[in-house]
C-alpha cells in the first residue's frame, strides 16, 4: 500500500538497484583502461618546446647563481652597509660652544646642558588624561600634541631646551615612548644690558647676532662622533670602533667692561624714560687703545627669551642708525682751519646779524652773537662763524678731513651690522652744500663713527682703529692734525661744558671734560620734521684723555630736545662712573661742578 509505483507499475526501488550496478561496471572499466593506448598521451612532444623549457630552467639557474655570486663576492660592501643601517648608528658628540668674556674675565655668554624632550610617535602609549597633562606641561594645544604623536613616525621633537624641573614633571607621567636628550643652551648673565653687543644663538647653537655671529667659527668648535649599535627602541647596546672626541669652541675675551656696560645701559634707559624718547644709545671707547668699553642701546631685549622680540628691540642703533651729525662736525672744521694756518684760537669772526645767505639759502644762529673768537664759535656753537671758516677752504680739503676720521667709510670692526653712512664725493658739492656740511647737514654717520672720529681730539691728532677684543698694547693711529692743534681743540671743547657754553650739564665731579653737543631735525621722506635727535660726544679727562663717550637720544618729546639738556647729563654720569672703575685719579678738585638749574645753558645752533 505505501509503495510508490512507476508508470510501468513496477516498484520504485528497482531502478535504484539497476543504477548501483551501473556504477560498479563503470569503475571496473576505468581500472581496466590502458594509458599507453590513449591517443593524447601517445602523441610526441615537439622538440623545440622541450628545448625551450630546458633553456628557461638553465637561464633561471644561471641568474640565481650570478646573483648569489654578486651578493656574496662583488657587492658585499653595499649590502653590509645596508645591513648596518638597521642596527649601527653614528652618534654626534656635541662640542660645547666657547664662552664670551668681558675684559676682566666675567661671563657674558656661556653654554649649559639642558634636556630636550622627544618621542617615537608610533611607540607612544598614553591615556587621554596623560596627553592633556603632557600638553599642559609643554604649553601647547592638545590638538598640536596629537598631531605630533599620531603621525606614526620614528621621531618627533616635543620641546627643546627646557628646564630640568619641567622634564622631571613630564618623566613622572610615565608616558611610554617619550624620552629626553641633553643639548646645550646659551645663558646670558648680563641680560638686556649687553644684548646688542653679545647677540644670541638659535636652537641649533649657531650665532645669529652680535659677537655670537661675528665669531661663529671660533666659538662653535668641532663636533665629535661615536659609532654604536642600537636596539629597536633606540637604546645603545654596544660601541663600535673608536670614538672621535669633540673639540670645544674657543673662548672670546672682549674689550668691554661689563660694569661700564651695565651702568651705561641704565643711564640711557633712564634718559629715554625721562624725556619720553623713542630710543637711545651710548658708546664708550678707550682713547689709548681703541677698545670698546661699552656699547649700549635702549630699547633692548633678553637674549635668553626672545619669544616676543620686535625689530625695534633688535636694532643695534649705535652701529646701524645713521643721522646728520649736526654741530658735532664743527670742531673738525675749526681744527683744519687751525691746521692750515687760516685762523688762531683768538681770531675774531663777525657773525652779526646772526645769519648769512649763500646762493639764495639763509644760514642762521640761534642768537645774534656779533663778533666771536674762534674759541667762542665752538663754545656758542655758531653756524655762521663755522661756515665763514669753511668757505675759505677748498671742498676737497673738507672731504679729506671728514674721510680721514672715518666718515663715509664702513668701520673696520669685527661686528655685524656696522653701516657706512653717507659722504658724497667732493666734486658734487654745491656752495650751499659745502656750507651746510660744515655744521653737520648733508652727510650722515652713526654714533659709533662719531665716537671714533673724536679720538683724533682725545689723542695728539691721530685717529685710531677700534677693536671689540681686548688689546694688550696701545693702538697705532693715523695722523690727521698736529699734536698742538689737538691740544688746542681739547681746550675749546672744554669751554663748551663751562658756564656760557652749550653743555654745562656735561661736567663731571672730579674730572675735567670737553665735547660738543648736537641737535638735528629728523628727516621724514624728503623734508625735515619737528622731531629731533639729541647727542653729545666728548672726552675726559681733558688734561690726559682716557675715554671718549658718545650719547644719542632719539626723539625726546618731554619739552626738552637740545643735546646739552638731554644727552649731556648722561655723558656726565657715564664719565664719572667709567673713570672711577678704571682707577683714573681726579684731575680737578672734587667739588660740585654741575651748574645749578637757575643758570640756563646757552642754546646751540642746529
Amino acid at each position: 500500500m505505501g509503495l510508490f509505483r512507476n508508470k510501468q507499475g513496477g516498484d520504485a526501488r528497482q531502478p535504484q538497484k539497476a543504477q548501483g550496478g551501473g556504477r560498479r561496471r563503470t569503475a571496473a572499466n576505468v581500472r581496466s583502461l590502458s594509458y599507453s593506448s590513449s591517443p593524447l598521451l601517445a602523441a610526441k612532444t615537439p622538440p623545440g618546446r622541450s628545448k625551450f623549457l630546458v633553456a628557461l630552467v638553465g637561464l633561471g639557474f644561471c641568474l640565481l647563481v650570478g646573483r648569489a655570486v654578486y651578493i656574496q663576492a662583488i657587492g658585499t660592501d653595499f649590502y653590509l652597509a645596508q645591513g648596518e643601517k638597521r642596527y649601527a648608528h653614528t652618534l654626534e658628540l656635541r662640542a660645547s660652544r666657547g664662552r664670551i668674556l668681558d675684559r676682566n674675565g666675567l661671563l657674558l655668554a656661556t653654554s649649559v646642558s639642558v634636556p630636550s624632550i622627544w618621542a617615537i610617535p608610533r611607540d607612544v602609549k598614553a591615556t587621554r588624561e596623560q596627553r592633556r597633562e603632557l600638553a599642559r606641561l609643554l604649553e601647547m594645544p592638545v590638538a598640536e600634541l596629537d598631531k605630533k604623536l599620531d603621525d606614526g613616525s620614528r621621531f618627533a621633537w616635543l620641546k627643546r631646551q627646557v628646564d630640568d624641573a619641567l622634564w622631571q614633571k613630564i618623566r613622572a607621567l610615565k608616558v611610554e615612548g617619550v624620552y629626553e636628550v641633553n643639548e646645550y643652551r646659551r645663558k646670558y648673565p648680563e641680560g638686556e644690558a649687553a644684548a646688542h653687543l653679545v647677540g644670541f644663538t638659535n636652537l641649533e647653537d649657531k650665532g645669529q647676532e652680535g659677537i655670537e655671529l661675528a665669531f661663529e667659527d671660533a666659538l662653535r668648535g668641532r663636533n665629535g662622533s661615536r659609532e654604536v649599535v642600537k636596539d629597536r627602541l633606540g637604546r645603545v647596546v654596544e660601541d663600535m670602533g673608536e670614538q672621535v672626541d669633540a673639540a670645544n669652541g674657543q673662548d672670546i675675551q672682549l674689550s668691554v667692561d661689563s660694569k661700564v656696560q651695565f651702568f651705561a645701559y641704565q643711564r640711557v634707559r633712564d634718559a629715554v624714560a625721562e624725556h619720553k624718547a623713542k630710543a637711545g644709545s651710548v658708546v664708550v671707547l678707550d682713547a689709548q687703545t681703541g677698545e670698546v668699553l661699552a656699547l649700549a642701546n635702549y630699547p633692548s631685549f633678553d637674549p635668553g627669551d626672545r619669544r616676543k622680540l620686535t625689530g625695534a628691540q633688535l636694532r643695534n642703533r649705535a652701529l646701524t642708525d645713521t643721522f646728520e651729525p649736526g654741530s658735532v662736525m664743527k670742531p673738525l672744521i675749526v681744527a683744519w682751519a687751525l691746521e692750515s694756518g687760516r685762523v688762531r684760537p683768538d681770531t675774531p669772526i663777525q657773525t652779526a646779524p646772526g645769519r648769512m645767505t649763500i646762493t639764495g639759502s639763509t644760514i642762521s644762529d640761534s642768537h645774534a652773537y656779533g663778533v666771536l673768537t674762534v674759541s667762542e664759535v665752538i663754545q656758542k656753537s655758531s653756524n655762521v662763524g663755522t661756515v665763514k671758516m669753511a668757505m675759505q677752504m677748498d671742498r676737497k680739503e673738507m672731504w679729506d678731513v671728514f674721510s680721514a676720521v672715518g666718515l663715509g667709510q664702513k668701520p673696520q670692526l669685527q661686528f655685524p651690522g656696522a653701516v657706512t653712512g653717507r659722504l658724497r664725493p667732493w666734486k658734487t658739492w654745491r656752495p650751499i652744500e659745502q656750507a651746510t656740511m660744515s655744521y653737520g647737514y648733508g652727510l650722515s654717520a652713526s654714533l659709533f663713527q662719531l665716537a671714533r672720529a673724536y679720538t683724533v681730539f682725545a689723542r695728539d691728532g691721530d685717529v685710531i682703529p677700534i677693536s671689540m677684543l681686548k688689546q694688550d698694547h696701545p693702538a697705532v693711529g693715523m695722523q690727521v692734525f698736529k699734536p698742538e692743534v689737538a691740544r688746542t681743540m681739547r681746550h675749546m671743547l672744554h669751554t663748551v661744558t663751562l658756564p656760557g657754553g652749550t653743555a654745562p650739564q656735561a661736567q663731571a665731579v672730579g674730572y675735567s671734560v670737553g665735547g660738543k653737543t648736537g641737535t638735528a631735525h629728523k628727516v621724514e621722506g624728503k623734508s625735515y620734521s619737528n622731531k629731533y635727535r639729541a647727542w653729545f660726544v666728548g672726552i675726559a679727562p681733558i688734561s690726559n684723555p682716557r675715554i671718549v663717550v658718545a650719547v644719542m637720544v632719539d626723539e625726546p618729546s618731554n619739552g626738552q630736545y637740545f643735546g646739552g639738556l638731554v644727552a649731556a647729563p648722561v655723558f656726565s654720569q657715564v664719565v664719572q662712573n667709567t673713570l672711577r672703575m678704571m682707577n683714573v685719579p681726579p684731575d680737578i678738585d672734587v667739588r660740585p661742578q654741575i651748574v645749578t638749574r637757575d643758570i640756563p645753558a646757552a642754546p646751540e645752533s642746529f
